[in-house]
């Protein structure tokens, strides 16, 4: 074993441990409270209208904000707040433990040139809009099986205003 290896374990059990304090804490279930009621609440971003004979409601990758696949209306200020969680492993402009978030509205999953995704993702054929990342963020092993990632937030309100927030990120 290298010492790249064991350095990629470690980075791995961090994440994991990191995660896993999170959710134990509770910061995804109970993130940090909203603006006080004399600060000016932002305004959420609407969710999109289905398109008839669609099945999700969503925006189909349009990266307008939205609500998620939930049904609930994201709040992209909100969401930047408890995008925090996901930061143990990912940034918006650099790949680390994951790939790099800016642009990940619209985008084929496994698709970020140079990181190294699992080959499941890889050849799942995803395209992230609004509904996929909701099913992502419920349980990323349930929609793909082998996935790398492991880190879920179990609030339908969370997720979809972390997929705002992610939605303004271009």
């Amino acid at each position: 074993m290298t010492r790249i290896d064991n350095f990629a374990r470690g980075r791995s059990a961090l994440a994991a441990s990191t995660g896993a304090i999170a959710m134990l804490i509770g910061f995804a279930a109970h993130p940090a409270p909203r603006a006080a009621a004399s600060a000016p609440a932002p305004a959420p971003v609407p969710a999109p209208a289905a398109a008839p004979g669609s099945e999700s409601g969503s925006d189909s990758g349009s990266g307008s904000g939205s609500g998620s696949g939930s049904g609930f209306v994201g709040n992209p200020v909100h969401g930047k707040i408890v995008y925090q969680a996901c930061m143990a492993c990912h940034s918006l402009d650099d790949d680390d433990v994951g790939p790099r978030h800016r642009g990940v509205v619209g985008r084929a999953a496994g698709s970020v040139p140079g990181f190294a995704y699992s080959p499941a993702l890889r050849h799942s054929g995803l395209v992230w809009d609004p509904a996929t990342l909701d099913r992502w963020l419920t349980n990323p092993q349930t929609l793909v099986p082998g996935a790398k990632m492991f880190f879920l937030l179990p609030g339908a309100q969370d997720r979809a205003d972390v997929i705002a927030y992610l939605a303004q990120q271009k």
